[in-house]
C-alpha cells in the first residue's frame, strides 16, 4: 500500500508538470515568449522560478549534509546568508536596472546584455563559451543525491532514475518554454517549502524534539575538527572563516549566474518586482535556512550513518542527509523524493533554457548561421534544450558509474567561474557609465583561469584558497575590485554609446500617487 501510495503521488506529480508544458504552448512561439515569457511574468511566478532554480537537490541532499557535518547549526548562517544577499538584496540592486536596461537594449540573455551594452561581438562570444563550458557540468550535479533516495524510496536504478527526469523536465520546457518553467517552479516550490518544514519538524522529533536534539549536538566532540566542546551547537561553528566562504559564494553568486540574473528579465511592473522581492526572501528563509538547518543535525545520525577513521560520513557527505531521512515513516519519504525531485527538475529546467537561448541566440545566430529568423531560433533552442538534457543525462551516468573525479571537479568550480567571470561586469555595467569593455575581458579571463587552475593545480594554492568554495569566493569579489580599476586605467567607452544604453533610466512615466508624490 505504502509503495502504491508513492506511485500516486509521483504520477500526479509528472503529469501536472507535463500537463502545464502543453497548456503553455501557446506562450512559447515565438523567441520573447520562449526565453522570458513575453516579459509579463508576475510576482509571485518570478519570486518562485527565482528561488527554486536557486536550490536545487546539491543544497538539499550536498551541500547541506557538508556544511551541516562540517559546522554543525551553524551552517544555517548559510540559508540566512542566501536569503538577505542572495535574495533580498539581489532583488534590490539588480532587478529594476536589470529589467529596464535589458528591454531597452533588447537583449533576452546576458551574453546578449554584455555584447549590446559594450558593443562587442566578441565580448558576447565569450560569455557565451563560459555559459556552455561551465553550465553543462553544473546541470549534470544535479542529479547527485536523487539515487540515494529513490534507491531508498522504491529500489529503481540510479540511471532509470535520472532518465525519466531528464525527458519529463525537457518535454514540458521543450512545449511551453519559460512561461511553463515559471509556473511548475511556482507548484515545485509549494512543495518544497511544505515539505522541508514537515520533514525538519519528523526528524527533529524523532530526536526527542529540537532543544533535545540542540542538547544532543553540544555533546558531540571531534578532535579533528576542533577541541571545543559544544562547538557543533555554536554561533559561528569551529570554522568562522570558511563558514564565510560559504555563505559568499553561495549568497553574492546568484547576482553573476545567467540562469539567476535572467528572472529579472522577465518580470513584468515595477510593483511585481517589490512583491517579488519580499516573496523571494521569505522563500530562501524557509527553504535555503530549513535545508541548512536540518544538515546541522547531521552527526546525530552517526550510528545510522557511519563514520570512517578520518571523521567524515561513510559514503560521503552525501550520505548524510539520506541516513537522517531513512527512519522516517514511508509517507514521509515520499514527501521527500517528491521535494527533491521539485528541487532538481526547477533547477534543472532553468538551466538548459538559459544554456540553450545563450547557445542559439549568442553564438550559431549571426555567426555559424546567418539566416535565422524567430521561428528558426525557437526550434534550434528547442532542440539545443534535448542535446543539453542528454549530454547531463550522460556525464551523470558516467561518474555514478565510474566515479570520474575529473568530472566531479568540474561540478565543483563551475558556479565559482560564473559567478566570478560576470557578476562585477553585470552589476557595474547597469550602474556605472565608466565600465570598459577590456574591464570585462580581465574578469572574464581572471575568473575562468583561477577556478580551472584551482581544478588542475590546487596544491599550488595557498591553504586559504585551495577550496573551490573560496576560491570561487575570491574571484567574486577580486572581480568587485578589477572591473574599476582596469576601466579607470583603460580608455574611456564611447559617449553615445554609453549614453543610449543609460537613456532607458531617464524616461519619464506617470505613476499613482501611492508609488511617488506630485510636485504640486
Amino acid at each position: 500500500m505504502c509503495m502504491l501510495i508513492k506511485a500516486v503521488l509521483l504520477i500526479v506529480f509528472f503529469g501536472v508538470m507535463v500537463g502545464i508544458g502543453l497548456y503553455c504552448r501557446k506562450n512559447a512561439t515565438n523567441v520573447d515568449g520562449f526565453v522570458l515569457g513575453g516579459r509579463n511574468v508576475g510576482p509571485w511566478l518570478t519570486a518562485f522560478a527565482y528561488g527554486t532554480s536557486y536550490f536545487s537537490a546539491v543544497i538539499f541532499v550536498g551541500y547541506a549534509g557538508q556544511f551541516g557535518w562540517k559546522y554543525g547549526i551553524a551552517a544555517t548562517w548559510v540559508g540566512i546568508g542566501n536569503a538577505l544577499v542572495g535574495s533580498l538584496m539581489a532583488w534590490g540592486v539588480l532587478g529594476r536596472r536589470t529589467r529596464i536596461m535589458t528591454q531597452h537594449l533588447k537583449s533576452a540573455t546576458m551574453p546578449e546584455f554584455f555584447g549590446k551594452r559594450f558593443n562587442s561581438k566578441s565580448l558576447k562570444i565569450a560569455a557565451s563559451a563560459i555559459i556552455f563550458i561551465f553550465l553543462i557540468p553544473y546541470t549534470a550535479s544535479l542529479y547527485n543525491g536523487l539515487s540515494r533516495l529513490f534507491g531508498m524510496a522504491f529500489n529503481i536504478d540510479y540511471s532509470i532514475c535520472v532518465i525519466v527526469m531528464a525527458i519529463l523536465t525537457g518535454v514540458y520546457v521543450i512545449a511551453g518554454g519559460y512561461m511553463a518553467t515559471a509556473i511548475n517552479d511556482f507548484i515545485q516550490g509549494i512543495i518544497m517549502v511544505f515539505g522541508i518544514v514537515a520533514v525538519i519538524a519528523a526528524v527533529l522529533n524523532s530526536k526527542g524534539g529540537f532543544l533535545a536534539s540542540l542538547n544532543g549536538l553540544a555533546q558531540v566532540t571531534d578532535a579533528s575538527v576542533s577541541s571545543s566542546p559544544g562547538v557543533f551547537n555554536s554561533f559561528f561553528g569551529p570554522d568562522p572563516l570558511n563558514l564565510l566562504g560559504v555563505v559568499i559564494l553561495t549568497s553574492l553568486g546568484t547576482w553573476g549566474l545567467p540562469q539567476m540574473v535572467q528572472k529579472f528579465y522577465a518580470i513584468k511592473s515595477e510593483g511585481a518586482i517589490n512583491k517579488g522581492m519580499i516573496i523571494s526572501t521569505v522563500f530562501a528563509f524557509i527553504v535555503a535556512g530549513g535545508c541548512y538547518f536540518l544538515g546541522g543535525f547531521g552527526r546525530l545520525f552517526s550510528e545510522t550513518i557511519g563514520v570512517t577513521e578520518a571523521g567524515t560520513p561513510v559514503g560521503g557527505f552525501d550520505a548524510v542527509v539520506p541516513g537522517m531521512l531513512s527512519g522516517l515513516p514511508d509517507i514521509l519519504i515520499a514527501v521527500v523524493v517528491i521535494l527533491v525531485l521539485s528541487a532538481s527538475m526547477s533547477t534543472l529546467s532553468s538551466l538548459v533554457l538559459a544554456s540553450s537561448s545563450t547557445l542559439t541566440l549568442d553564438f550559431l545566430k549571426g555567426n555559424i548561421i546567418k539566416d535565422m529568423d524567430e521561428k528558426k531560433q525557437v526550434k534550434w533552442m528547442r532542440g539545443l534544450i534535448v542535446a543539453f538534457i542528454a549530454i547531463s543525462v550522460v556525464i551523470a551516468i558516467i561518474q555514478y558509474t565510474s566515479n570520474v573525479t575529473f568530472i566531479a571537479q568540474l561540478m565543483g568550480v563551475s558556479w565559482g567561474a560564473l559567478a566570478g567571470a560576470f557578476l562585477a561586469p553585470f552589476l557595474y555595467g547597469l550602474y556605472w557609465k565608466r565600465t570598459t569593455k577590456l574591464a570585462c575581458w580581465v574578469s572574464f579571463v581572471f575568473s575562468t583561469v583561477v577556478m580551472i587552475a584551482n581544478m588542475l593545480v590546487r596544491s599550488s594554492f595557498p591553504p586559504i584558497l585551495q577550496s573551490p568554495i573560496n576560491a570561487g569566493a575570491f574571484c567574486m569579489l577580486a572581480g568587485l575590485i578589477i572591473v574599476p580599476v582596469v576601466s579607470f586605467i583603460t580608455k574611456a567607452p564611447d559617449k553615445a554609446l554609453v549614453d543610449d544604453a543609460f537613456s532607458c533610466y531617464n524616461v519619464k512615466v506617470t505613476v499613482r500617487q501611492t508609488e511617488a508624490l506630485g510636485d504640486e
